[in-house]
């Protein structure tokens, strides 16, 4: 199977980017690469992705010493965002093995002192090769931290399309039945955190402007509380709080049309996750998420924080959920589907594999 491709994620949460650092193991082991894939530390969640942890904190000396054991087993380490930066540069500093770090975040956070600019960029440096989730975030990559343009891919967030099909009226109705809710009223869908950043509050305003309209609302958080009271306030008998769902797929059956309407995001993996199951998503303009809404074709973008856009936006899209569905599935299998992104890191790390180590920082 030829040289280890090493694969570091923080914790074993099922979270984004460590969902992620497994799904690309798996894609990566079917291409034909040897892969192993390791967390920094166990995580705090009930049901745990299936990966060893190297120890009880992230960067304890003990977690550092395995992880640079099993470094020097590997041909290349990939780190997969968060804390896996600092602990990928020391554990593999002077070892002559390469790594690639997987930047997840907006990388202007880092910069907030010049000290913190200083020290990512020297992290940064480290590393054979940084991706970026988009164009826009390697730019900044390379401007802010004087990295070499040509060291910093831009490689997005890739899912299994398997995960979800679209859905046909037989199991659009069967996903409806499932929540209690009525087979033939206009569905709009939230997924994700019940937290300030997230300004699912907006939603809800906007449906209430909406006769008929429902909202089905999976998820959990700080906000749960205050949401149930504005909703029964605002919008009796049309918003159905589901709490944390196993798996997003029955939600997804059900939509007409997902909602987006956060103050902040980075490249929303339900937003492809909707535009899978071909569901189109009406989204606030934050973010990258134009990288994967594309407006009036795979869904509608509107400003954050303006109700009645986000009512327009709504309806629009209620009125079309069909063509826009189609074209948003179309759109995120070219681009996003997990087998295209995969091939994508098979060039990147035959790339680096194939430039002789040259002895120091990158």
């Amino acid at each position: 199977m030829g040289a280890l491709v090493l694969h570091v994620i923080t914790t074993t949460d099922r979270r984004g980017a460590e969902v992620f650092g497994v799904d690309l193991s798996h894609a990566l082991a079917r291409r034909g690469r040897a892969v192993e894939t390791v967390a920094l530390a166990p995580g705090v969640q009930a049901a745990p992705l299936d990966v060893a942890p190297l120890g009880r904190r992230r960067l304890a000396p003990g977690t550092l010493r395995a992880l640079r054991s099993r470094a020097r087993a590997a041909a290349l380490v990939i780190a997969h965002g968060s804390t896996t930066l600092p602990a990928c540069a020391i554990a593999t500093a002077g070892t002559g093995v390469p790594f690639i770090y997987r930047n997840i975040g907006d990388p202007e956070q880092w910069a907030a002192t010049r000290a913190r600019r200083i020290r990512s960029g020297i992290l940064l440096r480290r590393a054979r090769a940084v991706v970026a989730l988009t164009p826009a975030v390697a730019r900044t990559l390379v401007a802010r931290y004087r990295l070499a343009s040509e060291r910093v891919r831009a490689i997005p967030r890739g899912i299994p399309a398997e995960r979800f099909p679209p859905a046909d009226d037989a199991a659009r109705r069967q996903a409806r039945e499932n929540f209690g809710l009525p087979a033939d009223v206009p569905l709009v869908v939230y997924l994700g955190a019940l937290s300030p950043e997230k300004n699912v509050g907006l939603a809800v305003d906007a449906v209430a402007t909406l006769p008929g309209v429902h909202l089905l609302v999976a998820g959990d958080g700080p906000e749960r509380a205050s949401l149930e009271r504005q909703s029964e306030a605002a919008v009796t008998g049309r918003v159905l709080f589901t709490g944390a769902l196993d798996t997003p797929r029955q939600a997804l059956a059900a939509a007409d049309v997902v909602v987006l309407p956060s103050h902040t995001e980075g490249l929303p993996g339900v937003a492809i996750e909707a535009g899978l199951s071909g569901r189109p998503v009406v989204a606030t303009d934050v973010g990258w998420v134009r990288d994967i809404v594309v407006d009036g074709s795979t869904g509608l973008v509107v400003p954050p924080g303006s109700r009645d856009a986000l009512a327009s936006a709504l309806r629009r899209a209620l009125d079309d959920p069909g063509r826009m569905g189609t074209a948003a599935r179309a759109h995120c299998l070219e681009r996003y589907e997990l087998e295209v992104v995969a091939a994508a890191w098979d060039s990147l790390i035959d790339e680096v594999l194939a430039t002789p180590s040259e002895g120091g920082p990158a």
